[in-house]
């Protein structure tokens, strides 16, 4: 992604974003960091680093681009194999999975809630500590409804294709996506 940003607006300007961002830092090794971008940028300026050489950085910087779009492209052919191959799957748990992964952190988030409920209702003075345990789990909900999240947004990309709308066209992501591809692609070779 950073090799993308690098392609599209160029070294130079990136070098001076990136130093004048670290300068407002208060901490000695971004301002470290901050003059040693300053020095680079003088040096472009006043030609010590030729424009020859920033270009060939620039095009490198494009290569890069152009691995990762291939990488973040085969990756997201192996996901979509996979979500293919489930939706197609005769296995009726493999398609009722999602669905029931929702009904079990449903009747688990119930139970914990109810048990919470419970706890403060009978023995009060106990509720602060057992509030405080449930906090505990914070991380380990976090990650149960994220999974949920990412299941109940591709079970609605599901519909979409049966429909006949491609995924991909799809929301915010779908255009960051195309967008990437786009800004990584060989095409813009011409720098």
């Amino acid at each position: 992604m950073i090799a993308a940003l690098l392609a599209q607006i160029g070294l130079p300007l990136l070098v001076r974003t990136v130093g004048s961002a670290l300068g407002m830092i208060n901490n000695p090794i971004a301002a470290g960091a901050a003059q040693a971008l300053k020095a680079v940028d003088a040096a472009v300026s006043d030609g010590s680093i030729t424009p020859e050489a920033v270009a060939e950085a620039n095009r490198h910087v494009e290569k890069l681009a152009e691995l990762d779009s291939a990488d973040a492209q085969a990756a997201l052919h192996e996901i979509n194999q996979t979500m293919r191959t489930e939706v197609a799957s005769d296995d009726p748990y493999v398609r009722r999975m999602r669905p029931t992964f929702g009904y079990i952190m449903a009747l688990t988030w119930c139970a914990q809630m109810g048990g919470l409920a419970w706890v403060i209702v009978t023995e009060p003075a106990q509720a602060g500590a057992v509030v405080n345990a449930m906090a505990s789990l914070g991380t380990i909900w976090s990650v149960g409804l994220g999974v949920l999240g990412i299941y109940v947004y591709k079970r609605s990309d599901d519909k979409r294709l049966a429909a006949g709308t491609a995924a991909s066209d799809a929301g915010a992501l779908g255009t960051l996506a195309r967008a990437f591809a786009g800004a990584a692609s060989p095409a813009r070779s011409g720098r």
